[in-house]
């Protein structure tokens, strides 16, 4: 009897290794961290049945996390903001590439790379002071080193990664000495030595501290949606400009993500990044951080983003940027702008 018993465990055990084995999970890194997000994930959810099991932290906890698991990792999917960033874990060999027609078709080739793709975008823009700023002054990232801007400009440091790709833009599109000589010129207009994030630059144009600032379009918008009545006057004194309208155009950076190449739940990674490429997930991929979707036929329906208007983004593949990252890093420390 006790063998029937051992025989009978033996073969539901059996049974049961399949099931474990094709457990419908996906182990998600996110260095997002935005509340529609969760609408996001849950949604996915009730499409497919596969459950999200996520871990969030900050960019460059997240690569160490991943690359310290090695071959142990158990994350599926890694999702940043900024190409640089993606690039970074690209170069670290952990991405996988994914081959999927659905991506291929719905992402622009200008925002993927062969190991990952970009869900949404945001413009790296100018803003100014309505009442000290004449913004026909002011149409060009190149403008800012004017000598009619001495004293007057406020950056944040040299060394974010959204400054850097900027750089690496420029160093593409102008070259390195050129980049150089635009660098130098604008660290000897700042008005202050450069502190604080987007959203400090953006308020101390409103305050008159400053009469211009380079700032990502989501950190507007926000501003524009806030109910704080102190946000709102001065979103009232500041304009934005769309730099180099008449050359290479804005640049322009990303969120995205990757399947991993150590990933334990690979059918269910493509099928999540696939999702992610879909009209209603790119709709609250984008407006989760007040971005533009990659995917230009989806309407992300944001006010606040439709009021600064439409404008001629930098066509060039973001998977690039990170080729002249260092280097940008370089020419900035030359140039003084830390």
């Amino acid at each position: 009897m006790q063998s029937i018993r051992l025989g009978l465990f033996l073969l539901a055990s059996a049974s049961a290794l399949p099931a474990l084995s094709q457990e419908k999970v996906l182990n998600l890194y996110s260095a997002r961290h935005y509340q529609t997000d969760e609408a996001l994930y849950a949604n996915f959810t009730r499409q497919t049945g596969i459950k999200i099991n996520r871990i969030e932290g900050k960019e460059d906890e997240l690569l160490e996390r991943i690359k310290n698991e090695g071959a142990n990792s158990p994350a599926d999917v890694f999702i940043t903001v900024d190409a640089a960033r993606l690039a970074q874990a690209d170069a670290l060999g952990l991405f996988a590439p994914v081959k999927s027609r659905t991506l291929e078709e719905r992402i622009p080739d200008n925002l993927r790379s062969h190991d990952w793709f970009a869900f949404s975008t945001r413009a790296r823009v100018i803003i100014y002071n309505k009442a000290s700023i004449n913004p026909a002054d002011v149409q060009n990232y190149e403008d800012l080193s004017s000598p009619k801007l001495k004293g007057k400009v406020c950056v944040r440091s040299g060394a974010h990664p959204y400054n850097l790709s900027l750089g690496s833009a420029l160093i593409h599109h102008l070259g390195e000495q050129k980049t150089e000589d635009w660098a130098r010129g604008l660290v000897a207009n700042f008005a202050r030595a450069p502190k604080g994030g987007d959203t400090d630059q953006i308020k101390a144009v409103a305050a008159g501290e400053c009469g211009v600032a380079i700032s990502n379009s989501y950190y507007i918008a926000r501003l524009l949606r806030s109910d704080k009545e102190a946000d709102k006057k001065a979103m009232e004194k500041v304009g934005v400009i769309w730099p180099n309208q008449k050359s290479f155009g804005t640049h322009i950076n990303v969120s995205g993500g990757g399947m991993l190449k150590t990933a334990p739940h690979k059918e269910a990674a493509v099928k999540f990044l696939e999702y992610l490429a879909g009209d209603e997930a790119q709709a609250y991929f984008a407006n989760g951080n007040n971005e533009w979707p990659a995917v230009k036929s989806v309407n992300a329906k944001n006010p606040a983003l439709e009021s600064l208007g439409s404008f001629k983004s930098d066509g060039l593949n973001v998977g690039t940027l990170s080729k002249n990252t260092a280097l940008a890093q370089k020419v900035f420390d030359r140039a003084g702008w830390r």
